[in-house]
């Protein structure tokens, strides 16, 4: 499997964990070691789940939970007036700060890498609308956060 099919893998497991965290409460080391052990690679329910290279879902995770108090103002900021990031949807909250601490914090990935991962994350539970939101946020937010990055191509 190649690196970028691992890393896409990571994020939507990142998603999905940050998801978790926000609705169960789970600490970050039992649900880094849940999705690592039960998830990521695995057939859960009749789903296949992909390998995903753990040290970016991991990257991804911690990275998320430790910057939180700096993403979310970042990510309010972007969202339309009077929809604060606390009354969007859990799994909507969790792919905005994945890929905004991507975004701020992951200068190896391009932009339009980052921007399209999400979208497509999106999709996988959101219509066509949402999935414009998150690509209309991502992009206000990398035109903050890389904008020397989108100047170059």
């Amino acid at each position: 499997m190649a690196k970028g099919e691992q890393r896409s893998a990571a994020r939507l497991a990142a998603v999905q964990a940050l998801y978790q965290m926000d609705i169960a409460g789970t600490s970050l080391p039992d649900t880094l070691a849940e999705f690592e052990s039960h998830w990521m690679g695995k057939v859960v329910d009749g789903d296949e789940y992909k390998p995903a290279e753990a040290a970016f879902f991991r990257d991804l995770v911690g990275g998320v939970l430790k910057q939180q108090r700096t993403l979310d103002p970042l990510i309010d900021q972007t969202l339309q007036a009077g929809w604060p990031l606390k009354r969007v949807e859990a799994i909507m909250r969790a792919i905005l700060r994945s890929g905004a601490f991507e975004l701020g914090k992951r200068k190896d990935v391009p932009v339009k890498v980052v921007i399209s991962e999400y979208v497509d994350i999106a999709h996988a539970f959101f219509d066509r609308d949402e999935a414009g939101m998150v690509n209309a946020v991502l992009d206000a937010i990398a035109r903050n956060v890389r904008a020397e990055d989108l100047a170059k191509g």
